[in-house]
């Protein structure tokens, strides 16, 4: 018998230090840097982020995210057999922030390791989940999308530190006899490294490079635009579904407008689309979870729903996954 994968469980986290971009915009002034409410939002679509405490990491956000999501699904920790979470932030250089998880959730031996795929870390970690239920490696996954991205920002460049913020989401996924996830399209360009990266790493008990986010926004812009529709394409071609059959199109949150030009190349009403970035900024890897869960506790996302997932991140990369909720 055919094995499939589907989500049975959601939930998400966002640190209690809600910073609006009037705040931000004081917070950047005091250094000589100027920006504004209304330059942010005409830009962007952000209104506001949070930023996690100086001794909080990924781990403990998405442990929160995980509990929150177990509880959804009516399981207990002991009940999951894999645990994957995508993340840029770690908590360490190693062991992963999946392994730190794990023993926070009280359980151990099941398989648990991180991706790092940037922006779209949610939508490889949740193919490779996928990947190990239908070979039968694990019946009941957790993936986790966790950041602290306030740790990487330059504080002088309003280009960038004005876009990220902190949080995580997730998602129990479970082995099933009917079709939950259809379809996965997965890629990257490493070409593209220069446009979007921290070009830092730890060397001998120094920093050596830059360790805070470098981006070129008109690259990135232009770039994800173009690379989130043809992977949605190809995601429903696999799927045999058209545009037509998706119900809400959950997109990484990143900038309003790479998502309403996602949104219109695919021929979607703009109230098809899930949007949390006015209210959470840019939370990487963590962002379509986050968007996933607060889209289903509000009562968009209901049982049934056709959900097209996206993401593109440094790297490059980009992908996509078409479900049935």
């Amino acid at each position: 018998m055919t094995k499939y994968s589907r989500i049975t469980g959601t939930g998400s986290y966002l640190p209690p230090k809600r910073v609006t971009n009037a705040e931000l915009a004081a917070q950047l002034a005091a250094d000589g840097v100027e920006t504004s409410d209304q330059w942010i939002v005409e830009r962007t679509g952000i209104r506001a982020r949070h930023f996690a405490e100086a001794d909080v990491t990924s781990s403990d956000l998405g442990l929160h995210a995980a509990r929150s999501a177990l509880e959804a699904a009516g399981r207990q920790p002991s009940d999951i057999d894999l645990i994957i979470v995508a993340t840029s932030t770690p908590d360490m250089v190693f062991p992963s922030s999946a392994a730190i998880l794990q023993h926070k959730l009280g359980i151990a031996g099941c398989p648990a390791f991180d991706v790092q795929a940037v922006c779209s870390g949610f939508v490889y970690a949740l193919t490779v989940a996928d990947a190990m239920i239908r070979t039968g490696s694990a019946s009941k996954a957790l993936v986790i999308g966790a950041e602290v991205f306030s740790r990487i920002l330059d504080f002088k460049d309003r280009t960038t530190c004005v876009l990220f913020g902190d949080g995580a989401g997730a998602v129990v996924l479970e082995a099933s006899d009917t079709p939950g996830i259809l379809a996965t399209d997965l890629h990257a360009d490493g070409k593209y490294v220069g446009i979007l990266c921290v070009p830092g790493n730890v060397s001998g008990g120094k920093v050596l490079g830059d360790p805070l986010l470098k981006m070129d926004g008109q690259a990135v812009f232009k770039l994800a635009v173009g690379v989130l529709e043809e992977s949605a394409r190809a995601t429903l071609q696999k799927a045999g579904r058209t545009e037509a059959d998706i119900d809400w199109l959950i997109p990484h949150q990143a900038n309003i407008r790479i998502m309403q030009g996602t949104a219109k190349k695919l021929k979607l009403p703009m109230d098809k689309l899930v949007v949390t970035v006015d209210q959470h900024g840019n939370t990487s890897a963590a962002s379509i979870p986050l968007a996933l869960d607060a889209a289903v506790r509000k009562g968009q996302v209901k049982k049934g729903d056709t959900l097209m997932l996206e993401g593109v991140g440094g790297g490059f990369t980009w992908g996509a996954v078409l479900l049935d909720f």
